[in-house]
């Protein structure tokens, strides 16, 4: 069962709870953008995608990597960080 791990509500576990989450988050602040600021890593099972937040046009709003475990084809984990704006 993939989880979703965030430092603010705790773990979410199954992709239907993943996805009610995401559309939450993309329904607070419908006119933000992510965007990779740095290319994505891979190394065995693992992955990180370093990113920032905001809206078009104004400085970052916030920062974070995300930190992807793969089995077996899918993503079983996604661990969120929120990092110091860069």
């Amino acid at each position: 069962m993939a989880c979703f791990y965030d430092p603010t509500s705790g773990a979410r576990r199954g992709r239907d709870e993943i996805d009610r989450v995401a559309a939450t988050i993309r329904a607070t602040h419908p006119d933000f953008r992510y965007q990779p600021i740095a290319e994505p890593e891979e190394l065995g099972n693992g992955g990180r995608l370093k990113w920032v937040a905001g809206r078009t046009g104004e400085a970052p709003a916030y920062a974070g990597t995300d930190f992807i475990i793969v089995r077996d084809g899918r993503i079983a984990a996604v661990y969120l960080f929120f990092d110091k704006l860069p």
